[in-house]
């Protein structure tokens, strides 16, 4: 049976099971949360950055959540410095200059603080001089710390960061460093031969020409 796991991935975990870095200062990894042998991540959520993390036994179905073809949304909140303007959003969902290219079309909107938001550890260093606001990014698109590059690119640098959904999976009732699974879909893919033999075509009968009549014996 394939597994599907939804987590809700707190601040400074690595989205990964074990930590390759320094063993002298050991970082927390999703083993710490999920006791799941067989499992593995449908895509990455950086260290810094908090929310929802898909995970899977199948290869198949990691591919589909995964691969950019398929064009699955990602919607992010974002909390930003300052107060983002028209112009702003304007931006952020015609397309961004970055480094690796223009970003694609993305949809970009004000929002309120996030209902029920749990409290992050350790909390976002504000300056009291400055304004701070919520952004609902979402983007088609998965390169590297893309939605904190987008953000720099307008004006307005990432001070918080959780992703709320992918495709159609969110994080509605889903506590932080919880996770659950859910029932996996069913990935589509191309049809399959038949398995019927081919017809066989019936001989052509010789034709006879006009006025001839058959012998007789």
């Amino acid at each position: 049976m394939t597994r599907l796991i939804r987590f809700n991935k707190p601040y400074d975990v690595l989205p990964q099971f074990t930590d390759s870095g320094s063993e002298d200062s050991p970082r927390a990894t999703l083993s710490k949360y999920i006791d799941s042998p067989g499992v593995y991540a449908a895509g990455r959520l950086d260290r810094d950055s908090e929310g929802l993390m898909l995970l899977t036994d199948n290869g198949r179905l990691q591919s589909w959540i995964t691969d950019p073809k398929h064009k699955m949304e990602k919607t992010y909140w974002v909390q930003v410095e300052g107060i983002p303007g028209a112009e702003a959003l304007r931006m952020l969902s015609e397309g961004v200059e970055l480094k690796d290219g223009m970003t694609k079309p993305a949809k970009a909107r004000l929002i309120p603080e996030p209902p029920s938001l749990w409290a992050r550890t350790p909390p976002v260093r504000v300056r009291k001089t400055v304004p701070d606001s919520w952004i609902e990014l979402t983007i088609r698109e998965g390169r590297n710390r893309q939605v904190r590059r987008m953000t720099a690119a307008v004006g307005h640098p990432t001070l918080r960061l959780i992703r709320y959904s992918i495709g159609a999976w969110t994080l509605d009732g889903l506590a932080q460093g919880a996770w659950e699974d859910l029932e996996p879909p069913r990935v589509p893919g191309p049809p399959k031969p038949s398995q019927k033999p081919p017809r066989r075509q019936k001989a052509a009968s010789p034709r006879q020409g006009k006025g001839d009549r058959p012998r007789r014996r």
